[in-house]
């Protein structure tokens, strides 16, 4: 692997030789403040040029290219091209040298790959798209048996900060009752804190993903992180898996 900041991450999952993951944090890139400094969303207002030269570092600094996509809170899958940004929030590949890629501030990013390592996939999974199915979109996509499947959460918004009203609670416990569980109420009248791990988790268990490590982390309240709930005018940083 290239060299890059000391603080992004590398998926603790048991994952083949094969398969490559990472997730960058603030450090390492040119945006100015509030983006500083390695904003790679192209969507908030940062300027584009230094949106484009971080998103040249990071594939030096990764030695893949990345698939962007334009994520719209959905559950469309799409095979990863680094040609071309396509409306998803979710990719596939097969391929040696494309890296899957989602932009999160907030929202949980889902890294998945198989124990053969011959696939990978990365989901982008606000509340919206994972009640309404973008986890078991991915794994349908991924076209193997989902016991042959790994997956890894990575830094979303943690149980003590996701405050929700009753019907985000009501779009996960109307389909898995189970779910109850992952809402506690709040000190707010008829809100509820929600755990965004345990409903992922709970969403992959039921599709038949049992291996499914990460989880953990809070991105409002480390500040590595980009979050929108602690600051609405902020950046996106990445979270992406490869084959080598």
């Amino acid at each position: 692997m290239n060299s890059w900041p000391a603080d992004w991450l590398l998926p603790d999952w048991p994952a083949p030789a094969r398969v490559r993951g990472c997730v960058t944090t603030r450090a390492g890139g040119v945006s100015r403040s509030p983006f500083d400094s390695f904003n790679l969303g192209d969507h908030v207002e940062d300027d584009s040029l230094s949106v484009f030269a971080n998103r040249q570092r990071l594939q030096a600094a990764l030695g893949c290219a990345p698939a962007w996509l334009r994520q719209v809170h959905g559950v469309q899958v799409a095979a990863a091209d680094p040609r071309q940004i396509l409306e998803a929030d979710a990719s596939y590949t097969a391929e040696v040298g494309v890296a899957c890629a989602v932009l999160t501030a907030d929202c949980l990013p889902v890294l998945f790959c198989d124990r053969a390592g011959t696939r990978v996939a990365a989901a982008h999974a606000g509340w919206r798209g994972l009640a309404g199915g973008v986890l078991e979109a991915t794994v349908q996509a991924m076209a193997l048996q989902p016991e042959q499947l790994l997956a890894w959460l990575g830094p979303a918004i943690g149980p003590a900060a996701f405050e929700v009203g009753a019907e985000v609670r009501e779009a996960f416990v109307s389909k898995h009752p189970q779910a109850d569980a992952a809402f506690v109420p709040s000190l707010n009248c008829g809100r509820f804190m929600a755990d965004i791990y345990a409903l992922a988790r709970i969403r992959l268990a039921a599709c038949g993903v049992a291996a499914v490590y990460g989880g953990g982390f809070c991105t409002v309240s480390d500040p590595r992180f980009y979050s929108y709930r602690r600051a609405a005018r902020t950046g996106r940083f990445a979270s992406l898996v490869w084959l080598v």
